[in-house]
């Protein structure tokens, strides 16, 4: 039996780079600047409508703050293109580039952050990729039941 699709993801951002109150006060943003060919390709893979739990990474605590919703796909990416940026390619070629990105609008904030401590009491890494040892993809796909779960116990968001 061939492997459903996954519909929600987790996206993981640096709360000083971009955080979920940068996307709530833009609304959309292109989800750019990931240079790692695995992420890359789950977002290749995304459908519009899929909804990404937004995690915030590389803070104390870090975790789950809030949801939102591809609304674009396969936008090429052009902070590779950008010499000024951190994220430039000089490989990429502007008739053939090596990034894309998608596109997501904010749906809301959880009322708290579910912290990466509670999540890998609640999870194994065959339920949530992101507890699984050494995983540090910024993109993982989460399986139907557990996002429905996270979002049972997230609760609504505001």
């Amino acid at each position: 039996m061939a492997q459903q699709e996954p519909n929600y993801w987790l996206m993981k951002s640096e709360p000083n780079a971009y955080s979920i109150n940068d996307l709530a006060t833009e609304k959309t943003t292109l989800w750019d600047g990931i240079r790692n060919y695995q992420a890359r390709n789950y977002m290749r893979s995304m459908k519009v409508g899929e909804k990404a739990f937004f995690y915030h990474s590389n803070c104390k605590p870090p975790g789950i703050v809030g949801l939102m919703e591809v609304i674009d796909t396969e936008v090429v990416d052009p902070t590779q293109f950008d010499s000024k940026s951190k994220y430039f390619d000089p490989k990429s070629l502007i008739e053939k580039p090596t990034w894309d990105c998608v596109k997501v609008k904010y749906l809301g904030m959880f009322q708290e952050k579910l912290s990466l401590n509670k999540i890998k009491d609640l999870y194994k890494p065959e339920e949530l990729k992101l507890v699984q040892k050494g995983n540090r993809l910024s993109i993982i796909p989460v399986n139907e039941k557990t996002a429905l779960n996270l979002l049972n116990i997230l609760g609504k968001y505001i």
